[in-house]
């Protein structure tokens, strides 16, 4: 266990109170156990009272059970106490068939969306509104907090508090049909500062490509019909079927995921993206040639902000 914000320490701490609590009834029942089969006559027959199985076997289980509830909500009390509004920053994040949907609602400016990364403040509050696109699924990043189910028609949310930057994995913990087990997320943890000049990045539209093979990258993306299905932010690509792909080449991966985001892996995916995620929603070009590949992986990597 590494937890890594207030909610898994949380978690980490009741966690071990009930493996040393489940130590110490297990303890107890065997040398219970012992002392009514090799125990004296006098234990023996206190044993096998009447008053003794209803004090040993229901008044005490009722007891440890209620502490152990109040002491487990006590802990994990900031998972009960979820802000109604105020100046925490609010990420929207939806489940669907394999891939995670990322928005974040700014006060001003466009609505960001990104996929399969979620980028988050160190040392603020962060709301997850969570919810599910098709079937259930489940957000679970372990050194963060526990897991949170997504129920198609409802929206649950969850409170993290991250105390050190880093990148933390996290992985849908409901089997929801086929390449269930590649539907990872990454949450990266950055200070409030570059946070705050990333998200002014992020809210900005790429600029128009400068090169010959840029141009041509985006006149096949177009032409091809990728903006049914995907939005490039500043195109005539307004698709919402697909990720967001207005900043796809600052992302960390590519293949909803799948493959570290490199030209060679990109263009993978176009030409052969069921072998590389089976069952996803992406048609494979493979009618592209090689330099038509190219110059669109040439094209999407060159979506992205100026540092």
């Amino acid at each position: 266990m590494n937890p890594s914000s207030l909610q898994a320490v949380q978690i980490v701490e009741v966690a071990w109170f009930l493996f040393g609590f489940g130590t110490f009834v297990l303890v107890l029942v065997i040398v219970t156990l012992l002392l009514a089969i090799r125990g004296p006559l006098r234990i023996r027959q206190a044993l096998a009272r009447e008053s003794t199985v209803i004090w040993l076997g229901i008044a005490f289980p009722a007891v440890t059970l209620t502490v152990l509830l109040v002491y487990g909500v006590w802990v994990t009390r900031s998972y009960l106490n979820l802000p109604r509004g105020g100046s925490n920053v609010s990420i929207e994040v939806v489940g669907e068939q394999w891939w995670w949907r990322v928005m974040y609602h700014a006060p001003t400016g466009p609505q960001i969306a990104s996929a399969n990364e979620i980028r988050i403040p160190v040392g603020s509050p962060v709301t997850l509104k969570l919810r599910a696109a098709d079937v259930i699924h489940s957000f679970w990043v372990p050194s963060l907090g526990g897991k949170v189910d997504m129920i198609p028609g409802r929206m649950t949310q969850l409170q993290l508090t991250v105390d050190r930057p880093g990148v933390y994995r996290g992985q849908c913990a409901e089997y929801c049909g086929g390449p269930h087990a590649l539907m990872a997320v990454d949450v990266i943890a950055m200070s409030s500062s570059d946070y705050a000049a990333w998200l002014e990045r992020a809210a900005t539209v790429p600029a128009t490509p400068e090169t010959d093979i840029g141009l041509h990258g985006r006149s096949i993306f177009l032409a091809a019909g990728c903006g049914a299905c995907h939005t490039v932010r500043g195109t005539a690509a307004e698709g919402s079927v697909g990720p967001d792909l207005t900043h796809i080449g600052a992302r960390r991966s590519v293949g909803i995921d799948t493959l570290p985001l490199t030209r060679e892996n990109l263009m993978r995916f176009i030409v052969d993206g069921q072998h590389v995620k089976p069952g996803n929603l992406m048609p494979e070009f493979r009618a592209l040639q090689p330099q038509q590949l190219e110059a669109l992986a040439s094209y999407l990597l060159s979506l992205k902000a100026a540092d």
